[in-house]
């Protein structure tokens, strides 16, 4: 077992442990929203599938509206009219023009189109006061071209992406598996809301901040609810967890007589590493059991939230196969002084305000205060021994379950 690692040194061993293929399924399209693309997606048609309008107004020849201006109108002849998806069947000859609207497709002999703004009907005859321009014309395959690749696997499945995956022709599509991800809360203090709370007691928070994170990452919660601090219950819990592809506890993992989950994994299992040198939740534990990947997560709320987007995010993007990173980081004008950690990398909650590329604390920094993640919207990251004074430059993570 390995102990008292960097952050970077732990997130190589967990992201080593999310190996193997999920298994994939097809879905229609109205169910693969937020799901992973298990395949790469090459479009099935042209779109435009021919030259169409980009605009409501008339087509006609370039060279007939060239001289039009409002003072010196130009006069065609209106010879009928092509809304979207009806062609005209016609040609434009010379003098001549044909109502189009916006996706419409361009009539034969036309090459150019006037807004219909700048037009006035009068009868069978249209007068332009500006010229028509080619540059209203969208030309075939100008978005889409058959055959070729715009959707990779890996890529998660947006309101963009679904729209574009319809825009191409797919009806069902091809996404991997949601990773099935335990939640087991361990504590004698921990009760769940709703039941009456006892002297010391808590309600159990982490188990439903960590299942809105695991949906957030793309993967399937399964509450396994919690567990006393008995080492026979914890190892029956966990051994009974069903198939997973992961196993997040909470609590349990620091140094305490009654921190039992580590005490059990050392035993029943194999723990690859015990603490990080980080703030908030350095008692992080990562174990195999049974050959089930663990997560321990500490059992303070900030801690676990923080720890999860750090780690968990991280193994189920890889294992996922995503084509994004579980976390941007970015720089920002610190409007607040932020307090480091000593021989740790610290991660303060703060609000990020964009595009003025600044952050402010969100007040108390104390890893019980669950308030905070509550009000942040992206984590402060301070390299070990160094504080941020105002002003100053710092690293943020934006969290990515803020909307």
């Amino acid at each position: 077992m390995r102990q008292d690692l960097s952050v970077e040194e732990a997130l190589e061993l967990v992201l080593r442990e999310a190996r193997g293929e999920l298994s994939v399924e097809e879905l229609p399209l109205r169910e693969a929203y937020g799901r992973v693309l298990a395949e790469d997606l090459a479009s099935l048609v042209d779109h435009p599938d021919q030259e169409d309008s980009a605009i409501d107004g008339y087509a006609c020849r370039e060279e007939d509206a060239r001289a039009a201006s409002p003072e010196n109108p130009v006069r065609l002849r209106f010879i009928g009219e092509a809304p979207a998806g009806r062609a005209f069947r016609g040609e434009v000859g010379r003098g001549e023009a044909v109502a189009v609207y916006t996706g419409a497709p361009i009539p034969k002999g036309a090459d150019a189109v006037v807004r219909v703004e700048d037009t006035r009907r009068e009868g069978d005859f249209v007068l332009l006061f500006a010229p028509a321009s080619p540059q209203d014309l969208r030309p075939k395959g100008g978005d889409l071209r058959r055959g070729e690749v715009y959707l990779r696997r890996g890529d998660l499945l947006t309101p963009g992406r679904l729209g574009l995956a319809a825009a191409m022709g797919y009806p069902r599509l091809r996404v991997f598996r949601r990773p099935r991800v335990g939640i087991l809360t361990t504590g004698d203090e921990v009760v769940e809301p709703g039941e009456p709370l006892p002297f010391g007691g808590v309600y159990n928070a982490n188990a439903y901040s960590l299942m809105g994170l695991v949906l957030e990452a793309g993967g399937e919660p399964v509450l396994l609810g919690k567990v006393p601090d008995r080492p026979e219950e914890v190892l029956k819990r966990l051994e009974g967890a069903g198939p997973l592809d992961l196993l997040l506890t909470s609590g349990g993992v620091s140094m305490g007589a009654y921190d039992v989950v580590r005490k059990v994994l050392e035993e029943a299992g194999e723990v690859i590493f015990w603490r990080v040198r980080q703030q908030p939740g350095g008692p992080l534990l990562f174990a195999r059991l049974q050959g089930l990947p663990v997560l321990g997560l500490p059992g303070n709320p900030v801690s676990t939230m923080v720890t999860f987007f750090l780690y968990g995010r991280s193994f189920l993007f890889r294992l996922l196969q995503r084509t994004e990173p579980p976390y941007r980081p970015l720089k920002a004008r610190a409007l607040t002084p932020f307090k480091g950690a000593r021989g740790k990398k610290a991660f303060r909650r703060g609000v990020l305000l964009l595009p003025e590329g600044t952050v402010r604390t969100t007040g108390d920094q104390g890893s019980f205060v669950l308030r905070s993640m509550a009000l942040a919207n992206a984590l402060v990251v301070l390299p070990p021994d160094r504080d941020a004074r105002e002003g100053e430059e710092v690293e943020v993570l934006p969290l990515t379950f803020v909307p």
